[in-house]
C-alpha cells in the first residue's frame, strides 16, 4: 500500500515516447512542475496531453511543448502561449479544442467507466457541427478538421432540446500536484490547484502525484480527502519549497487604503 516512490525519474520511468498524459492544473496553479521536468529531462516525445491549458512558453507544460515533445494537446483555454500559437498555426500541433465544463466531465466521465454523455454545450457551434481546424497545413489550409457529433433531442423540463455526444477521455498517465498525500495516495489539493486535477487523475491508467507534504496514513481526516488513494499509483514527495509562479501578477494602490 506504500505508494511512495524514492525520486522523479523513478515516478515518470515508463511513461514511453507516444504516450496519453493528463495533467492537473488551472493556469499555472498547480502544475506539477517536478514530475514536468522528469518528463523532459527523459526525452520522451510524440506525447498527447490533455490538460485545461499549455502553461506558458517557459513554465508548466510549455516546457515540454518548446521542446517539441507534445504532438497533440486536448485543451480549453491556450491563450498564454505564443509558442503553443506558432506552433498550432504552422501545423507542428495537433489540437483539440473544447469547452472548458465539458472537458472537465470528459475527463471524470474516463476514469468513472462512462463511455460518453449528452450535452448542450456545443450545439450549434463547430464543436458539434465540425469543422474546427485541429492541424493546419502549415500554409494557412486546415488539414486536419474535427468530425461532426451526434445530436439528439431530449425532453427537459417537458420542452425537447438537442444534446451533443461527448465522448469520455482516458489515458495512459497522469501527472498532478497536491499539497498534502499520504503513502495510500489520498490527496487534499490547495484551493483553485484542486481544479482539473482530480479528474485528471482519475481519467489515467496510472496516476502519479507529487505532493508537497507526505503523511502517515490516518493523519488526513477522512472527509477532508478531496481524491481518494484508489485513483492514485504513485506518490513523490517534493517538499513546500519548490517553484510557484504566477502567470499575470497585478497589484493595487495603497492610496487612500
Amino acid at each position: 500500500m506504500d505508494k511512495t516512490v524514492a525520486s522523479a525519474a523513478e515516478a515518470v520511468a515508463d511513461i514511453a515516447s507516444g504516450s496519453s498524459i493528463a495533467v492537473g492544473g488551472f493556469g499555472l496553479c498547480g502544475n506539477p512542475m517536478t514530475l514536468i521536468e522528469a518528463l523532459l529531462e527523459k526525452g520522451s516525445d510524440e506525447l498527447s496531453i490533455v490538460s485545461n491549458n499549455c502553461g506558458v512558453d517557459d513554465w508548466g507544460l510549455g516546457v515540454l511543448l518548446a521542446n517539441r515533445r507534445i504532438r497533440k494537446m486536448t485543451s480549453s483555454y491556450v491563450g498564454e502561449n505564443k509558442e503553443f500559437e506558432r506552433q498550432f498555426l504552422s501545423g507542428e500541433l495537433e489540437v483539440e479544442l473544447t469547452p472548458q465544463g465539458t472537458l472537465a466531465e470528459k475527463l471524470r466521465a474516463g476514469g468513472s467507466g462512462i463511455a460518453a454523455f449528452f450535452t448542450q454545450t456545443g450545439v450549434g457551434t463547430q464543436v458539434a457541427e465540425g469543422g474546427l481546424p485541429r492541424r493546419y497545413d502549415g500554409s494557412g489550409g486546415v488539414a486536419i478538421a474535427s468530425p461532426p457529433k451526434d445530436v439528439r433531442n431530449f425532453p427537459v423540463r417537458g420542452e425537447e432540446k438537442p444534446f451533443v455526444l461527448e465522448e469520455a477521455i482516458s489515458t495512459d498517465f497522469a501527472l498532478i500536484h497536491a499539497e498534502r498525500g499520504d503513502r495510500h495516495g489520498n490527496l487534499v489539493f490547495n484551493k483553485s490547484a484542486r481544479n482539473f486535477s482530480p479528474l485528471a487523475a482519475m481519467a489515467g491508467r496510472i496516476c502519479i502525484a507529487q505532493v508537497e507534504e507526505l503523511v502517515e496514513p490516518g493523519e488526513i481526516d477522512p472527509d477532508a480527502v478531496h481524491l481518494p488513494g484508489v485513483f492514485v499509483h504513485r506518490v513523490l514527495y517534493v517538499g513546500p519549497d519548490i517553484e510557484k509562479r504566477i502567470e499575470r501578477r497585478t497589484v493595487r494602490s495603497t492610496e487612500g487604503s
